[in-house]
């Protein structure tokens, strides 16, 4: 079965300024290492749709939406990083519907998972606030899609940029629904996603942070998702699996500061793959979200995809991480999210 892949031309029309990094160019970059990937013939291309106002609507107030709407046509700055063009709306609707299409394909069993290269990116919008380059927040929308229209029980973000997800947490605090699990740096950018902060009523444990200083590696980053992502999914059992796919913890990424590199985001896939082996197979769709070297993240992409395609190549990394030490902010992370989960 192919892996399902969403890329439009309407993507690259959302332009926030000539010199801001969250461009264009991250795309064309991507479209560059696809059109000349050997696994190319192994993709089955998702048409998007604009998403609709409805769904939108499950995790944006209204007054939210309409603002967006309001920028149609035009260039406005909705705060000192958020900025749109007259595409930018159009964009921003297809993104969020693209996400809709690739994972309703999956859950119908169309692809075996994939990725939706789309922008602009979602995961820091709030219900009533685009921040942080985000205008919807695309990986919330299909989560909430994925429970209140389809009807699964139990559903898994995994948000691995290097800024902490802090709309898509707060879509689902209270929610055991959504199990949102959120590797970033910190202190950084938007500063939320303390180790503390797991979720509110009956959310409470469904919401797992792990907060990193600057300069984590490949194999800080595998022990975390072995030691803890891993044990907590295994006992949370999610039916589909949404990945917030930043890749500005590479080492060559100018805003962040960590140090992953290209296979370190295979590696990472492949324990998702794991993952839904276990539990929801051919349920893993990733979304992009930050990543501001374009040709690193092309790279990455490309690891990404051969993970799910079954390549193994990350699995020595794997190995390595086992015999290294585990980061201290891991074993803090342990000692919260054990309250809740057996680790």
């Amino acid at each position: 079965m192919k892996l399902g892949l969403v890329r439009h031309h309407i993507y690259q029309e959302h332009d926030p300024g000539p010199f801001h990094c969250e461009c264009p160019r991250r795309l064309e970059a991507a479209d560059e290492a696809l059109e000349s990937w050997s696994g190319r013939e192994s993709l089955l291309e998702i048409a998007p749709r604009p998403a609709r106002q409805e769904e939108l609507a499950r995790v944006h107030q209204m007054s939210h939406i309409h603002r967006i709407a309001g920028t149609d046509g035009r260039s406005v700055g909705l705060d000192p990083d958020t900025s749109t063009s007259p595409q930018s709306y159009q964009a921003a609707l297809m993104a969020a519907g693209g996400l809709l299409e690739l994972c309703d394909a999956a859950l119908d069993g169309a692809v075996q998972g994939g990725i939706a290269l789309v922008r602009p990116p979602g995961h820091h919008a709030t219900a009533n606030r685009a921040m942080g380059f985000c205008l919807f927040n695309n990986v919330a929308v299909a989560a909430a899609h994925l429970v209140e229209q389809r009807g699964l029980e139990r559903v898994l973000i995994v948000d691995w940029d290097v800024h902490h997800g802090n709309g898509t947490e707060d879509s689902f605090y209270e929610s055991k629904r959504v199990l949102y699990f959120s590797t970033h740096q910190s202190p950084f950018y938007p500063g939320t996603g303390r180790v503390g902060s797991v979720g509110g009523g009956a959310g409470r444990g469904y919401t797992v942070n792990q907060p990193l200083p600057g300069g984590c590696g490949d194999s800080d980053y595998i022990r975390i998702f072995e030691d803890l992502l891993l044990p907590v999914a295994r006992q949370y059992q999610p039916q589909f699996i949404l990945v917030s796919a930043g890749f500005d913890a590479h080492a060559e990424d100018p805003l962040g500061g960590m140090r992953l590199s290209d296979l370190a985001y295979g590696a990472l896939t492949r324990v998702l793959v794991e993952i839904a082996g276990d539990c929801c197979p051919g349920r893993v769709v990733l979304t992009l979200e930050g990543g501001y070297n374009p040709e690193a993240q092309a790279r990455s992409i490309l690891r990404c995809l051969e993970a799910l395609a079954g390549d193994t190549a990350g699995d020595e990394l794997r190995r390595q991480a086992a015999g290294a030490p585990r980061p201290q902010a891991l074993e803090r992370a342990l000692e919260v999210q054990s309250q809740f989960w057996d680790l």
